[in-house]
C-alpha cells in the first residue's frame, strides 16, 4: 500500500534513526528463522530470573482484587520506601520517600528528565561513547547535542579542562554514566565531586546514570553520596541489571524535592503508574540479601572468562579491572571498521556481538560483548569465531568436507 507523499513525519523524526538493536536484533531473529542458530552476545539483557522471593510476590500479589486499578503516579509508598532503605544501606546514601520516583525503566526516565528541563535548543553535554538514548532523546526534543570527550587514556573520564573551554552558557544537563557503558570504566568519589562542583558552577543538572553498579563491582558508588550532590544532581537507578528485572521495567530516580516535582509533571502526562504487583515484586527484589548479589557475580565472573576469550580470540585489548555487564576491548588495527567486522563475525561465524561505532566516534575500532548468556554458550561463541578466523571457513563448511 503506497503511502501518501504529501504526509510527512515530524522534522525531530526525521533526524534520528530506528535503535541499532531494534534493527540488528530484527535481523539476528530473521537468521535464526532460517536454521541459521546464531547466538547473541549483543544486548546487555540477564538471561537469570530475579530472586525467589520477588517472584512469588509478584504471584501472590496478582491474586488478590484490589490490586488491579490505577495506582499512583509517584508509585505506591512501599516501593519508594524500599528504595530509600536499598539508597541507605549499599551506597549511603539518605533519601526521603519524597525525593524518590518510580519509573517504568529508567530508559523511560531519560525521556522524562529531558521534558522536564529542555526547551528548543538548549544544549545538553552527551559522553562519546555513550548510551545512545542520551543523544536521540535530546534529538527528539530538538535539544543542542553537544558531545563531550571520554578516552580510554583517560581511564574514560571527562577532561574537566577540556569542558571549561566550551561554550556552556546555554547547557541545561549533562549526562554521566558510570560504572560506564560501554567501556566499564568505574567512578571514583573524586569523580564524582568534581562533576557536582562543575554542575554548581555553571548551573548545569548532572543526569548520572546508575544502571550497573551491582555487577562485578566490590564497591557500589552514587553521585548523591557528594555532600550538596542533590542541589544539582539527578541519580537515575534500575533493577533491570541489577536485579534480573529487564522486561519488567522497574527503575527510578533520585533528587531534590523540587527537581522529582517537575519530573512528574512530564510523567504522569505520558503513563499511569505500574502494576501494583510488580512495584511490590520490586519491593522484595529490593530486600534481596548481599549473598544472592553475590551469586549472581560468582555466574557473572566465570562468564567473563570466556568473554575475555573471544575477545582474545578477536586479537582485541582489553582492560581486565572493567565492571559492569560487558566487555569492551579495542580491535586490532585493520582495514575493517567494528560495523563490517561484527558483520563479518555474524554472517560466517554466526555469532552477534556489539561494533562500538554506535556509541560515538570514540567508540570506532572497539567491540562490546554482553555477559548475558549462559558459559554453553559464551564457549560455543569462542568455538565458532575462532575457527572462523583462524581457518577462514563456517561451521557448516567444515561440516561438508
Amino acid at each position: 500500500m503506497k503511502t501518501n507523499n504529501s504526509i510527512q513525519p515530524a522534522e525531530h523524526i526525521k533526524g534520528i534513526s530506528e535503535y541499532y538493536f531494534s534493527t540488528k536484533l530484527a535481523e539476528v531473529a530473521k537468521m535464526n528463522a532460517e536454521g541459521k542458530n546464531v547466538i547473541s552476545l549483543g544486548v546487555g539483557s540477564p538471561d537469570q530470573p530475579p530472586s525467589d522471593e520477588t517472584i512469588n510476590a509478584l504471584v501472590e500479589s496478582a491474586k488478590r482484587p484490589d490490586v488491579h486499578t490505577y495506582q499512583p503516579y509517584t508509585g505506591i509508598p512501599e516501593l519508594r520506601k524500599a528504595f530509600a532503605g536499598w539508597y541507605k544501606n549499599f551506597y549511603g546514601v539518605e533519601l526521603e520517600t519524597e525525593e524518590i520516583l518510580p519509573l517504568i525503566g529508567s530508559k523511560e526516565g531519560i525521556l522524562h528528565i529531558s521534558m522536564a528541563f529542555l526547551n528548543v535548543g538548549d544544549g545538553v553535554l552527551v559522553p562519546n561513547p555513550g548510551y545512545p538514548t542520551y543523544t536521540s532523546v535530546s534529538a527528539l526534543l530538538r535539544a543542542k547535542i553537544i558531545p563531550y570527550d571520554l578516552l580510554e587514556n583517560e581511564n574514560w573520564q571527562p577532561d574537566f579542562n577540556a569542558l571549561e573551554k566550551m561554550d556552556l552558557s546555554n547547557v541545561k544537563l549533562m549526562w554521566v554514566n558510570y560504572p560506564n557503558m560501554p567501556t566499564g570504566a568505574n567512578a571514583t568519589p573524586e569523580l564524582f565531586e568534581r562533576l557536582v562542583a562543575f554542575g554548581k558552577r555553571h548551573n548545569i543538572v548532572i543526569c548520572h546514570d546508575n544502571p550497573y553498579s551491582f555487577i562485578l563491582n566490590d564497591n557500589p558508588l552514587s553521585i548523591l553520596s557528594v555532600s550538596g550532590a542533590k542541589d544539582i544532581c539527578i541519580e537515575l537507578n534500575s533493577l533491570s541489571k541489577s536485579h534480573n528485572m529487564s522486561g519488567w521495567r522497574i527503575g527510578m530516580l533520585a533528587s531534590n524535592n523540587d527537581f522529582v516535582k517537575w519530573v512528574l509533571k512530564a510523567k504522569s502526562n505520558i503513563d499511569s503508574g505500574q502494576f501494583k504487583p510488580v512495584q511490590l515484586a520490586a519491593v522484595a527484589a529490593l530486600s534481596n540479601k548481599p549473598e544472592w548479589y553475590r551469586a549472581m557475580n560468582k555466574l557473572y565472573a566465570e562468564r567473563r572468562v570466556w568473554a575475555e576469550k573471544i575477545m582474545d580470540a578477536m586479537a582485541c585489548r582489553y582492560d581486565k579491572s572493567q565492571t559492569g555487564l560487558f566487555v569492551w576491548g579495542k580491535m586490532a588495527e585493520s582495514e575493517k571498521n567494528s560495523a563490517e567486522f561484527v558483520d563479518e563475525i555474524l554472517q560466517n561465524a554466526r555469532v552477534f556481538i556489539t561494533p562500538g561505532f554506535i556509541f560515538g566516534s570514540n567508540g570506532e575500532g572497539y567491540l562490546r560483548i554482553s555477559l548475558g548468556s549462559p558459559v554453553e554458550k559464551l564457549e560455543e561463541a569462542y568455538r565458532r569465531i575462532g575457527g572462523y578466523l583462524r581457518d577462514g571457513k563456517t561451521k557448516e563448511q567444515k561440516d561438508k568436507k
